[in-house]
């Protein structure tokens, strides 16, 4: 186990949570065994791990999950592509965005129990950030820029087929994916009325727990409402409201 001794020579023991045993369950759930473990314990440590244990953090899994966002991309698209052929560049775009949405790759991560691998500092820790759907999401890129490194595309693209494209579809229906405002714009550019405009018409409530009132409007008549914990959900809900309006959902 001599890459374990070298990546944690620093700390002089390895964290409970990536012995080599739960290495080899990650590994398992994966489909996938790493020639080189040492990458994919490089994509479990979030920055907050690093930062408590060696004061910086080039050593987090931030470029990993860089480079498995565009390894997502890539593979994504490429199977969108192929599977439908007579799909405009905007349906194939609003499906991509879906598909690689923090919300759906959290879900994946989570039905992997990655959150039981993340390492993150004590604090992180205790207030459930293994829970986040940021964190999850970014381990999992991360899991897939680890996985091309070791093997190349091919094991990535059947890890994400299996993972993120085999219920695609089942997902794009589900309305709590959908993106709302790119739906809106994509209908206004097609009737040659430019851009949406979004507008907050209101804020309420304490600063840690606020609900945003937003409005959109079209060619400067107000179209939609929404309201939201955060300013992006309300402008969802106001883009939805807008094509409800419009006919178009």
């Amino acid at each position: 186990m001599g890459w374990l001794n070298a990546l944690f020579r620093p700390w002089r023991r390895l964290p409970s949570e990536l012995s080599p045993a739960r290495l080899r369950v990650l590994e398992k759930r994966l489909g996938y065994h790493f020639g080189n473990p040492a990458l994919l314990v490089h994509a479990l440590k979030h920055r907050s791990f690093v930062y408590a244990n060696q004061g910086r953090g080039l050593e987090s899994n931030e470029r990993l999950e860089f480079l498995g966002d565009a390894v997502l991309d890539l593979v994504v698209a490429e199977s969108l592509f192929r599977r439908f052929p007579d799909q405009r560049e905007g349906n194939l775009t609003q499906s991509k965005s879906v598909a690689v949405s923090r919300a759906v790759l959290a879900r994946r991560a989570g039905d992997l129990g990655l959150e039981e691998f993340v390492l993150l500092s004590q604090e992180e820790r205790q207030s459930s950030g293994g829970r986040q759907p940021s964190i999850l999401s970014d381990a999992f890129e991360a899991v897939i820029g680890a996985m091309y490194l070791d093997g190349g595309l091919e094991p990535c693209r059947r890890f994400i087929e299996r993972m993120v494209l085999q219920e695609l579809g089942q997902v794009i229906a589900d309305e709590e994916h959908t993106n709302f405002k790119s739906k809106l714009l994509e209908h206004t550019q097609g009737l040659g009325a430019g851009h949406p405009k979004y507008q907050v018409s209101s804020e309420e409530g304490p600063e840690h727990c606020k609900i945003f009132s937003v409005e959109v409007s079209v060619t400067g008549r107000m179209m939609g409402q929404g309201r939201g914990l955060s300013k992006k959900e309300a402008q969802q809900m106001a883009a939805k409201d807008a094509l409800q309006r419009l006919g178009a959902l």
